[in-house]
């Protein structure tokens, strides 16, 4: 009796380890597929060498494409993805990010190619503006004593005018008294009369004769009544302030008048090319009423003041118009010569190409092989672009192709990745994307999450008998289950680790197990 039960515990202690052992072994395996060593780490150092491949080319290590940042030191199932790693060859290791292509491929696409080379550039800066007065060239005609207009000469707004041409002759009562004096003390020859003759011409001054009208009352010796005024200058007339029959006081404004040799144009400069723009700068004009005709003038002035809604600053430009082409309200076109920056990094402006985010070009090398290099770029002109980072003088570029040589780098990819695939990976459309695998076995226990089978030998996973846990799958189990059944079931490697139930059934069914006799009894 003792040694029956002696026996007993000695074969439920060996059935515990065996236990033990099986899912010790399960778990290994598990880990094994859901997880690879990663390259570089002190668990794979030894193995992290190049191992040479079944073609004779050296593995530097695995990777997933889709997550081409984590390397593998031996090859398997990605771990990210339902498809085998990829190998990574030394020849395409050692130019790690670089994309390499065939010369002749290269010669079909017509990719070329240009140096970095270093040169100047004058950033080239254009601008719509309207033609102006220039209001430092204008001169007012004002009345200096009262009187009245008798005659009126220049009739209307916008006449032109010439210097010393007769503009009004005004009646001036009051000259007629200061005048009659000064020429009785010009008669008297008196030595003590000079004080009083002075004082007397002084008056005429300030009654608004000037000393052409003096010198002219001295020369004829009789009075003037009547004064005519002459334009001062060379214009137009843009202000008429006086009438025929009018009566004048003195500081009445009677003509203004605005000479046309030179005239303003206020342009607007976007205020990213403001830089650009400064006091003096040669400047190019040119008007759609002329063309072909080339006006030459230079900034006079940049205005402190932006405009809030079309962001540009006011740039004044002083334009010589000799022959008076140009007239106030005209639209001009301006071009302005920039100051040239020399010694400066430059690349045709079609290397570059522009995500929004980022400014890249495609660096070419030896051998076929293609960089992208991330860039800074500065200022644009006449198709010539400013490198101010990322690359050096002597360096090769691509100006056309750039996409070409993109999606081949892409075909290469997908065509690598198809043939790295073995044949036992690709699945018929429809097939479940998670490999799973069959057992048969005896249900232990049903718990809240989990249950326990002891099943027989796993073939596609090398598994031995064994007792483990699976996790209930999401569907829930079959509802005629119970502990000691015989089942069939399919399980797969669970995303948080451990495996995970994808179907279990009954191998009798449920009506059958009831109605079968108790063992050891008769019926």
């Amino acid at each position: 009796m003792k040694r029956g039960i002696l026996l007993g515990l000695v074969a439920l202690v060996l059935a515990s380890v065996a236990a033990g052992v099986g899912y010790w072994y399960a778990m290994r395996q598990m880990s094994a597929m859901t997880s690879m060593p990663v390259a570089g780490n002190a668990s794979s150092t030894a193995s992290a060498s190049a191992v040479e491949s079944k073609d004779g080319r050296k593995v530097l290590y695995w990777h997933d494409p889709m997550v081409p940042g984590q390397k593998f030191d031996k090859p398997g199932k990605s771990p990210f993805m339902d498809m085998q790693l990829v190998p990574v060859y030394a020849e395409d290791g050692a130019d790690e990010g670089k994309v390499s292509i065939s010369p002749r491929v290269v010669q079909n696409l017509g990719v070329r190619t240009t140096e970095v080379i270093k040169g100047s550039l004058a950033q080239k800066v254009s601008a719509v503006g309207s033609v102006a007065y220039n209001e430092r060239n204008v001169a007012v005609v004002q009345a200096r004593a009262n009187g009245y207009v008798e005659r009126l000469f220049a009739r209307a707004p916008l006449d032109p005018v010439r210097k010393g041409q007769p503009l009004v002759e005004i009646l001036a009562p009051e000259w007629v008294a200061a005048q009659e004096e000064y020429l009785a003390l010009r008669r008297m020859q008196a030595a003590d009369m000079e004080d009083l003759r002075s004082a007397a011409r002084q008056r005429l001054l300030l009654v608004g004769m000037t000393e052409e009208h003096i010198r002219s009352i001295e020369r004829s010796g009789n009075v003037q009544a009547r004064i005519t005024l002459r334009a001062p200058i060379n214009g137009v007339i843009t202000e008429l302030g006086v009438r025929e029959g009018m009566t004048v006081m003195p500081g009445t404004t009677l003509f203004r008048i605005n000479d046309l040799a030179s005239v303003w144009v206020n342009a607007e400069v976007p205020e990213a090319q403001a830089s650009a723009v400064a006091p003096g700068n040669v400047v190019q004009a040119r008007a759609q009423a002329y063309p072909g005709t080339v006006f030459s003038g230079e900034v006079a002035a940049i205005l402190p003041e932006v405009n809030p809604t079309t962001r540009t600053l006011k740039v004044r430009i002083e334009l010589a118009n000799p022959q008076g082409k140009l007239s106030p309200g005209m639209f001009a076109t301006i071009s302005f010569d920039a100051t040239s920056q020399i010694d400066l990094l430059v690349v045709p402006t079609e290397a570059v190409i522009q995500t929004g985010t980022r400014n890249v070009v495609l660096v070419a090398e030896s051998e076929g092989k293609f960089k992208p290099a991330d860039v800074e770029i500065g200022m644009e002109s006449e198709g010539q672009t400013e490198i101010r980072k990322g690359l050096a003088a002597g360096q090769k570029v691509v100006v056309s192709g750039q996409f070409l040589i993109d999606s081949e780098a892409s075909l290469k990819a997908t065509t690598r990745r198809m043939e790295a695939m073995p044949a036992a990976a690709a699945q018929p459309t429809g097939a479940p994307s998670v490999q799973t695998h069959r057992a048969e076995g005896k249900l232990e226990h049903i718990g809240k999450d989990a249950v326990t089978i002891s099943h027989g030998p796993v073939p596609s996973l090398n598994w031995g008998p064994m007792t483990m846990d699976f996790r209930i799958p999401a569907t829930g189990l079959p509802q005629n289950l119970t502990n000691g059944d015989q089942v069939s079931f399919e399980f797969h490697a669970g995303q948080k680790g451990g495996f995970e139930l994808s179907s279990i059934t009954p191998m009798r069914p449920a009506a059958s197990r009831s109605s079968a006799p108790a063992e050891g009894k008769k019926p």
